[in-house]
């Protein structure tokens, strides 16, 4: 393009000089015209890359909350459920030998219960962090990986969003039980032979599951954008990702 660019250029300048006064005069404003065009729809084809990201990230973040945000949407989705904290996953065997499976499986449901019920209110969070995000890398982003664009929301957004995301996760651990089941758990699980304390920020451990989960699947919707036609589904999705598929 910067040769061609070039080219043109250098052509209507020659073609300046080539005619009279007054020929040249008109030939020269021409040539400013000219570079002006060219050098202004760089930045419109920057605007338009970055409304198109964030269409995408505004879809993505929709299908993403409406996938998850429901019963089952973390527990029967094995590629994002939250599983039990490491030592209880690893004093696991015990607990169940010493008859505790059911107090162990209903608290991992709690937990996915509690990033379920949370993530619908995440989706005013994550539609504000879109349209503040400055994608100032925009167009490496868009001929980026198929997730480019999820990875760098997730880089440049998840400290505030967890910060945010805490407190919904902890009130939505209390109502469905499952603050209280792991403090049962902790406590017969230190009583036990081998037992140890369970040290471990229960917010903050769901809150991290609920976001992996929440990213994933957007990454996924992404990913459908960059490979589907059929899922471009604006003129603007079709427009800016449709420039990918050459």
């Amino acid at each position: 393009m910067k040769k061609w660019t070039a080219v043109i250029s250098l052509s209507l300048l020659l073609g300046a000089f080539a005619f009279p006064s007054s020929s040249a005069e008109a030939a020269w404003n021409r040539l400013i015209r000219g570079v002006k065009n060219l050098v202004g729809s760089p930045a419109l084809q920057d605007q338009e890359v970055v409304a198109g990201l964030k269409e995408a990230l505004r879809l993505g973040t929709d299908n993403s909350v409406n996938q998850v945000g429901r019963p089952g949407g973390f527990l029967n989705n094995p590629r994002i459920r939250i599983e039990l904290p490491a030592p209880l996953a690893r004093g696991e065997k015990l607990l169940r030998y010493a008859g505790y499976g059911e107090q162990l499986d209903a608290f991992q449901t709690s937990m996915n219960r509690a990033a379920e019920q949370a993530a619908p209110q995440a989706r005013a969070i994550f539609l504000q962090a879109i349209s503040d995000m400055p994608l100032r890398d925009a167009q490496n982003i868009l001929y980026g990986g198929d997730t480019a664009a999820t990875d760098y929301f997730s880089a440049q957004t998840r400290p505030g969003l967890a910060e945010a995301f805490t407190p919904i996760v902890q009130r939505s651990l209390a109502e469905v039980g499952a603050t209280s089941r792991f403090q049962n758990l902790s406590t017969t699980f230190r009583n036990l032979p081998f037992g140890e304390n369970l040290q471990i920020d229960l917010d903050q451990y769901v809150t991290n599951g609920a976001l992996d989960g929440l990213f994933f699947v957007l990454g996924e919707e992404e990913r459908k954008i960059r490979r589907n036609p059929a899922a471009r589904t604006t003129e603007l999705l079709q427009k800016v990702f449709g420039a990918t598929d050459n």
